[in-house]
């Protein structure tokens, strides 16, 4: 654990995270809520998601040849920093009077196209800044940050609205300075990969890399299908209101217990981190998460609903990090741009098509039905999975 708070770079990117993510989570918190009062319109709000996602879509092989190009450390200071610009805006705009519903959306997008460059570069950073045998280790404890700072943003958003969305904007603008000037900070080797011609061919590569590694393919669609199966966020309201009978209160636990989950499963796998039968646990924690949604849908006890969404929130948190340490260990530097960009899309695909598939079969099966057709889907697929990919299934180590 000593060994991993020395590596100083390492570190000083994990701090800038959690400010930068502490930013996002307050800016969106505000911008959602200024949308909602504006229109009163669930359509804009979710527009506001689409239009964050669709970049990441459209861009990811422009943005994952980019990471592979530039120095990742400066691409993700830049995109960082136009968020910082888009705080600094939406203050401007809020304090004039001028916020609209074109705004908002017109902000949405360029938020959404910021973090498409961000994500693969800052996927693909961490390896450059931790030995082999530690990424597991950062991996864990990356995901321990963010998962603290997706928990506290939103409350200290809505603390700091109390003062009007012009605070919580510059506040905004405020953690994401701090996060730039970490990052501008962050030195490592950086060797410009031979210059080439940008063809279709090399743009492609992280498709086709991926595709050709098996057990990374099998990580990566497992998770696709896991969480766009077997994903419930979209129902809590309905759960909260009709079948467990509580409040927004309740509903506020209910939507905290996988962070919960997913918090203290990170912090122990970044003291005790997997060294046997990776693969075989991969495949089980999927599992454990489809039956926590069979038992989530069939619950009426608020109590035993908050337990196992926090199980499945730390069943899902063992994936993550499996996942993300297979797919950066096994990928050579020069191409976890590509390789990140394209898992990045995989992840944003399974989050947002997991809400409309949830919504869907909610309207022809109740929610009730939906969640735990869902989870018997999710185990379904980690049995599929164990067939379909044996070298996942028999992968002992993640080194």
């Amino acid at each position: 654990m000593s060994s991993l708070f020395e590596q100083r770079a390492f570190m000083r990117l994990w701090i800038a995270r959690i400010f930068g993510t502490l930013g996002t989570q307050i800016l969106m918190l505000a911008v959602g809520w200024q949308m909602y009062d504006l229109t009163g319109s669930a359509w804009d709000l979710g527009l506001v998601g689409l239009l964050q996602f669709l970049p990441a879509l459209l861009l990811t092989l422009i943005a994952g040849h980019v990471a592979d190009r530039v120095h990742r450390g400066r691409i993700v200071a830049v995109c960082v920093g136009m968020q910082a610009l888009v705080a600094l805006t939406l203050l401007w705009v809020t304090q004039e009077q001028w916020v609209s519903r074109e705004w908002l959306l017109f902000i949405s997008l360029v938020l959404g196209t910021a973090r498409a460059f961000q994500m693969p570069a800052q996927q693909a950073l961490t390896p450059l800044l931790v030995p082999p045998a530690l990424l597991p280790r950062a991996m864990s404890l990356s995901a321990a940050g963010m998962q603290g700072a997706t928990i506290g943003g939103p409350a200290l958003g809505g603390a700091i609205f109390l003062g009007g969305a012009s605070a919580v904007y510059a506040s905004g603008v405020l953690l994401f300075a701090v996060s730039v000037v970490l990052l501008s900070r962050l030195r490592y080797d950086h060797v410009p990969p031979p210059r080439e011609p940008v063809t279709l061919h090399s743009v492609l590569a992280g498709v086709r890399f991926i595709w050709e590694k098996k057990t990374i393919l099998g990580a990566v669609s497992l998770d696709l299908f896991a969480v766009l199966l077997g994903g419930a966020t979209a129902l809590l309201p309905m759960f909260a209101k009709d079948i467990l009978h509580t409040g927004p209160w309740g509903l506020g636990l209910l939507r905290a217990s996988p962070a919960v989950g997913a918090l203290l499963v990170s912090i122990a796998l970044t003291r005790w981190p997997l060294q046997r039968k990776v693969g075989r646990t991969l495949l089980l924690s999927v599992g454990l998460y489809g039956l926590c949604m069979v038992i989530f849908g069939a619950s009426t006890s608020l109590v035993l609903s908050m337990a196992v969404l926090a199980i499945s929130g730390g069943a899902d948190m063992v994936s993550v990090v499996v996942r993300q340490s297979l797919v950066q260990l096994e990928t050579p530097n020069e191409m976890r741009g590509r390789v990140s960009a394209v898992n990045s899309v995989f992840i944003g695909a399974s989050n947002q098509l997991g809400e409309f598939e949830s919504g869907a079969t909610a309207a022809l099966l109740g929610p009730v039905g939906s969640v735990v057709a869902g989870g018997i889907g999710t185990l379904v697929v980690a049995v599929l999975w164990l067939r379909l990919f044996p070298s996942l299934a028999r992968r002992n180590t993640l080194h």
